[in-house]
């Protein structure tokens, strides 16, 4: 029958301790983690505002109209420094009211935010009172930091091109 030496005990002893310190060591360091990773997202959250966060995860209008059809004007604009593009589009029935926008935006949170805001305000617009909408106006809701405001111009530029390409479709011929 084998005989438990002292050298076995502390060698048991000093494995249940490490085994114990390392499980200590595991919990310690995911208690850190997940303390960073809340931390991030806190800090995520803070860097938009809860309008702009609104309207990424839940992006309005995004989509696209038939290009073809005489009722509808796109405008594609694009910010060479950041990379964002922007696509706009515009349905007007024959009273020059705006009945349909829809976008899609390749960009960051402010981008699409922009966007998805700006189809939100300009349908039910005539095409005259939507080409008077300003960057600032988007902005201001979105509480765009001033490192953003490009974002907002996008849709303001984007609507304007839309408009245009709307009427140079409907030109009377000659």
């Amino acid at each position: 029958m084998a005989t438990v030496k002292d050298d076995d005990i502390r060698f048991s002893l000093l494995l249940f301790k490490t085994k114990t310190s390392m499980c200590a060591l595991r919990i310690n360091l995911l208690q850190k983690i997940s303390s960073q990773v809340q931390t991030a997202t806190v800090l995520a959250q803070r860097a938009y505002h809860e309008k702009v966060i609104d309207h990424y995860e839940n992006p309005r209008n995004v989509g696209t109209l038939d290009k073809k059809s005489t009722t509808v004007g796109t405008g594609l604009v694009g910010a060479p420094a950041c990379g964002d593009v922007m696509r706009l589009q515009i349905e007007v029935d024959d009273d020059g009211k705006i009945t349909d926008a829809k976008f899609k935006t390749f960009g960051c949170g402010s981008a699409i935010a922009s966007s998805s805001l700006a189809t939100e305000w300009i349908k039910g617009m005539n095409i005259d009172k939507a080409s008077t909408l300003k960057n600032t106006d988007i902005a201001k809701e979105l509480s765009l930091p001033p490192v953003k405001l490009h974002c907002s111009m996008l849709a303001e530029d984007a609507i304007k091109a839309a408009i245009k390409d709307y009427k140079v479709k409907n030109q009377p011929k000659e």
